[in-house]
């Protein structure tokens, strides 16, 4: 069985990126009809918040990514936060240490810096080698150490050799000899480093695919070094290409909105964020762009992963959105805008008249991008605009015979307002567009908008003849 993981670091939202990396693990495993697992990887004492765990938690459920364990529904191969995991890195640590794979070093960080330093200076890459490192393990120092109570850090022994890894995205990879130094697996303070904590987790959790960005490339030879150190079999890794923002440029807050909270606040919908970014860095094999998460998972595959960087363009996330939101049945059109229409109204309101603003959203339907455009679309339905608009004589007239026109309608609907329409204007010089131009502004206080007769509808009679009389004096 497959089995593939989120495991985001709880240092800030949810970046689309990391959005997009969760979303390919996901529909791989449900593909697969595998596991999907989420692990917060919270060794980042200083950044890491429980308020950002519980963001990141929210917006993955919010986006429709169910996940089969982790640290709120449990499962066999937990724990699933890595803080609460630090007894088994340090096991296989010591492991590693009575292997002669791993050793201690007694080092303060400030000794290690002018160790890289040194090693700039002379042209070299700051890589670390045992030789460099137990320098600094003497007898004194080790006894300085356990006075101030201080503990080692320890450090893998980086084997020198070439090592090759077969990609799912990007195909064959070489590493060569000298790529990396050796490296401290855990810290001075007891925690773990990211790589090493990472090997461990992914093997005792079973993972059989790490599909993560290319950012994480570098790290994957480290990785690599430490599970034939540990004689564990290497799961496939893939590294989805980077995102890119419109102008070529690495995607950041300069581009606007980069995380999943920001799109949600904006009023987009989870089904349109997800759509979009499955499309970013994969494709449908008949080239649809339009989809549902279960078409997704039906036709998802590993082999359709995009080597070249993809480009996030605002613009067609929002055209996706609009899409998605068209698509959408009364009820679901009417359950995502009453948060904005609740601006104005209740849900008390809505729901008693639940037939009419159903009416309202699909007058404007065609015109919202993002939900937070509704109120603006929708305002002088309930607060009546201040409208500066100058009307002819002849316009005048035949607007005093439209609202005689409207009170003689008893049932209202189009076909009694458009007849009224046409008998008001019945006789007069007044020519159609100056008619419905100036009665749309007259009403609306815009020149744009939904369709005349669904302003007309939607406002009522009483409405309608209020706002008219205003210009007639």
């Amino acid at each position: 069985m497959v089995r593939l993981r989120f495991a985001p670091s709880p240092t800030g939202y949810l970046h689309v990126g990391g959005a997009r990396t969760a979303l390919f693990n996901f529909l791989y495993a449900r593909r697969m009809k595998g596991k999907f697992i989420l692990r917060i990887e919270d060794t980042d004492i200083e950044r890491s918040e429980k308020e950002f765990e519980e963001g990141l938690i929210n917006a993955l459920k919010w986006l429709g990514l169910e996940w089969d364990e982790g640290p709120d529904v449990g499962g066999e191969y937990g724990p699933y936060r890595q803080s609460e995991r630090l007894e088994i890195y340090h096991k296989y640590a010591n492991r590693l240490i009575e292997e002669g794979k791993a050793y201690e070093v007694y080092a303060y960080p400030e000794e290690i810096e002018k160790l890289r330093e040194e090693l700039l200076a002379k042209r070299k890459a700051p890589h670390y080698t045992r030789e460099m490192l137990e320098k600094f393990t003497t007898p004194e120092r080790k006894k300085e150490y356990e006075e101030k109570g201080l503990k080692p850090a320890i450090y893998f022994s980086m084997p020198r050799k070439e090592y090759v890894l077969n990609d799912i995205v990007k195909g064959e990879v070489t590493f060569k000899e000298g790529t990396v130094g050796d490296f401290a697996i855990i810290r001075s303070n007891g925690v773990p480093i990211y790589n090493f904590a990472c090997v461990i987790d992914d093997y005792l959790m079973k993972i059989t695919h790490v599909i993560r960005g290319d950012d994480h490339l570098s790290n994957t030879v480290k990785q690599i070094a430490l599970y034939e150190a540990l004689g564990w079999e290497i799961p496939q890794f893939g590294h989805v290409s980077m995102i890119l923002g419109p102008d070529a440029k690495k995607l950041s807050k300069r581009h606007g909105a980069t995380s999943v909270e920001e799109f949600r606040e904006r009023g987009y919908l989870p089904q349109a964020v997800v759509n979009f970014l499955a499309l970013l860095g994969w494709s449908h094999p008949e080239g649809k762009e339009i989809m549902t998460m279960e078409e997704m998972i039906s036709v998802f595959s590993l082999d359709r992963l995009g080597k070249n960087p993809a480009i996030f363009d605002p613009k067609k996330l929002k055209w996706m959105n609009a899409e998605h939101f068209r698509n959408l049945d009364e009820e679901g059109i009417l359950k995502v805008s009453k948060p904005y229409l609740m601006k104005f109204v209740s849900e008390e309101e809505i729901d008693k008249d639940k037939k009419w603003f159903v009416r309202l959203l699909n007058a404007i339907k065609d015109r919202v991008e993002e939900l937070i455009d509704i109120p603006h679309l929708i305002e002088f339905f309930f607060i009546e605009p201040e409208v500066n608009i100058s009307l002819s004589e002849e316009v005048k007239e035949v607007y005093k015979k439209l609202i005689e026109e409207i009170n003689k309608i008893e049932e209202w609907n189009e076909q009694k307002i458009y007849q009224a329409f046409k008998n008001a204007m019945k006789g007069s010089k007044v020519k159609g567009k100056e008619f419905y131009m100036n009665l749309r502004i007259a009403l609306t206080g815009r020149e744009e908008g939904p369709e005349l007769i669904d302003i007309v509808y939607l406002l009522g009679k009483q409405k309608l003849i209020s706002r008219l009389q205003k210009h007639l004096r």
